[in-house]
């Protein structure tokens, strides 16, 4: 499966952004989607994730009650809904797919296998 990721720009503090991942080659049933999100000098973080069958959500907490993860499936897409952005928000936000993924491991990008590439996002105070 492809991904393409799209949607980010720059933002003022207390804005919202929305960010789309696009799959093509094959639909998104059965894998579990992430968000995924890189700020300059650290680590690659876990942001939320869609079990595409199941519509389970699972979120970090530093965007719980913020963000939402929505899947579309005529679209074969996924959504990144970010409402009330924070200047620690930005980074290059990257999809990614994972076909094994247990419980415990979505928040560990190394099991995502697909991925496609980063979409900025900058929130600005």
């Amino acid at each position: 499966v492809q991904l393409q990721a799209s949607g980010g720009g720059m933002v003022q503090v207390g804005g919202s952004l929305s960010l789309h991942c696009a799959a093509s080659g094959r639909t998104f049933s059965g894998y579990t989607v992430g968000w995924f999100r890189q700020a300059p000098g650290k680590e690659r973080e876990f942001v939320a994730a869609i079990r595409w069958n199941s519509r389970h959500t699972y979120y970090d907490d530093s965007v719980k009650g913020r963000f939402t993860i929505i899947k579309d499936a005529a679209k074969n897409s996924v959504y990144l809904q970010m409402n009330r952005l924070k200047p620690e928000d930005t980074a290059v936000y990257s999809c990614a797919a994972c076909s094994t993924c247990i419980v415990n491991s979505i928040p560990n990008f190394q099991q995502y296998g697909y991925w496609g590439q980063g979409t900025l996002v900058t929130v600005s105070s």
